[in-house]
């Protein structure tokens, strides 16, 4: 896992755990979208998260060979 999606995944699965009260296993589940939709209707700021985009591609450069 790149450095960057690995720090960006631990802070959003904190915020989550922290905002939500959010086991790890509810936030790996979720989709980004429905994470997303949640936090909005929390008032969270926007701009502030990851998009699908940027996560495809950091998946895409830490793909296993």
């Amino acid at each position: 896992m790149s450095g960057t999606f690995g720090m960006a995944a631990a802070r959003l699965s904190g915020q989550a755990a922290l905002l939500l009260g959010w086991q790890p296993a509810a936030f790996w589940a979720a989709t980004p979208e429905e994470l997303a939709t949640i936090l909005a209707a929390m008032g969270a700021p926007e701009g502030d998260g990851i998009d699908r985009g940027t996560i495809d591609r950091l998946m895409e450069q830490d793909r296993d060979g």
